[in-house]
């Protein structure tokens, strides 16, 4: 297999490459299935035509396409999947308020390149657009960044999305037990905020994150509401144990919060979303949670050398996701290292075995593919073989590299 041409390979080998044919536009999804000698990776597509495709990379130099699925119009999208055992989760969100399908579909994969759909989890309404990101680690319940038919924003459209919790102990039937949103979000709320004067992206949860090892606490990317830490131990009531707002000064779009327990830490991203950067700063950042009432922040990741020249090319640029750790076979589980997306500063590993000083130490960033402004480099996931998948969100379809760096990936 041939592969595209690369700009900067620093302590990263690009060893394999799938252009995904008419849906290179991957998202904010992937996830590996281990079935006997062979890897399965599911990738969710950014926008339409595509939905999510399933690919054999069991040899990382030669990934094969198996499936793709496609969107059910124009106007939705698959941003986000989840796997756990023989259940993959497909979030479907719509372009526009009040469309559908908007919600999430439930497929058995315990035949990994045959998804059969069991059911789907509506969460349309006037004032929804559906699933933005699911998480489904425990493979019990779906954590959930939605909107709902009975859910109105009480200041602006753009704050439709809460924090919601669905059980899947019968996956044919998906139930809601849970949900929360920031005090002031729903109309009917007595409580009031002050929106950012410069940089309003809205008061909305993105990402809903909750690991096995603290099955009570979910860790809640808000974007202009910053990082927020929920005590969902009763999953029908869950309360606010403590919230992290630093926007303003920083203008906001708090995207991911990955917790590393034994440590005591977080580290936590803000979601670049302008061109050129224009929203700059949007930055990774090392959290201190020991003290969850009480969150420090410690660090930041050095920025990526030559960032001012990668404004001038053009693109979206700025952070975006990690590595997150999911708990299941096949994913690699960091702590004293960190694997990260930066837009079109390409894809950055950094050493966070000083959480006060992190250092990069090995950098990926390939040519920008035909037809887009800036390379796309949107999500990453690292399977336990120590092979990187990393996803551009345009037109680059899906890298695969080999870690060659100074210490071990772990």
């Amino acid at each position: 297999m041939s592969l595209p041409p690369v700009r900067l390979e620093e302590n990263l080998r690009l060893i394999g490459h799938h252009g995904l044919g008419d849906y290179p536009n991957l998202g904010e999804g992937m996830a590996v299935k281990i079935a006997g000698e062979r890897r399965y990776l599911y990738a969710a597509n950014e926008r339409s035509p595509g939905a999510f495709s399933i690919l054999d990379v069991t040899d990382p130099a030669e990934p094969e396409v198996l499936v793709q699925v496609a969107t059910e119009h124009a106007d939705v999208r698959a941003n986000s999947l989840a796997l756990h055992g023989d259940i993959l989760l497909v979030a479907k969100q719509t372009e526009h308020l009040g469309l559908q399908p908007a919600g999430f579909h439930v497929h058995d994969v315990s035949k990994p390149a045959q998804p059969r759909e069991i059911s789907f989890f509506d969460t349309s309404g006037p004032h929804s657009k559906g699933v933005h990101r699911v998480s489904f680690m425990d493979g019990r319940f779906a954590h959930l960044s939605t909107g709902a038919a009975d859910f109105e924003p009480k200041q602006h459209p753009k704050d439709h999305q809460f924090y919601m919790i669905v059980d899947l102990e019968d996956p044919a039937h998906p139930v809601e037990v849970g949900r929360w949103w920031l005090p002031g979000q729903r109309k009917g709320d007595a409580e009031d905020f002050e929106r950012h004067e410069d940089h309003d992206f809205g008061f909305r949860v993105h990402h809903t994150m909750v690991y096995p090892e603290r099955p009570d606490r979910a860790y809640l990317g808000y974007i202009d509401a910053g990082l927020i830490i929920l005590d969902i131990s009763d999953k029908s009531n869950p309360r606010l144990i403590s919230r992290l707002d630093y926007h303003p000064p920083l203008p906001g779009f708090t995207h991911t919060v990955v917790p590393l327990f034994d440590r005591g830490l977080a580290l936590v991203s803000d979601e670049a979303t302008g061109d050129e950067g224009t929203d700059w700063p949007k930055r990774y950042w090392i959290m201190d949670i020991r003290d969850e009432k009480n969150v420090v922040m410690l660090s930041s990741f050095p920025v990526p050398d030559g960032f001012d020249e990668l404004h001038r090319i053009g693109g979206r640029i700025g952070a975006h996701n990690l590595h997150e750790n999911e708990p299941l076979p096949g994913s690699a589980q960091l702590v004293n290292t960190a694997v990260a997306t930066w837009f079109s500063a390409g894809l950055r590993v950094y050493d966070i075995r000083d959480p006060f000083t992190p250092k990069e130490i090995a950098a990926f960033l390939p040519e920008t593919p035909e037809g887009q402004r800036g390379c796309r480099i949107s999500d990453v996931f690292v399977d336990d073989r120590g092979y990187i998948f990393v996803a551009d969100r345009a037109n680059g379809g899906l890298y695969i590299l080999e870690y060659e760096g100074p210490i071990p990936l772990d």
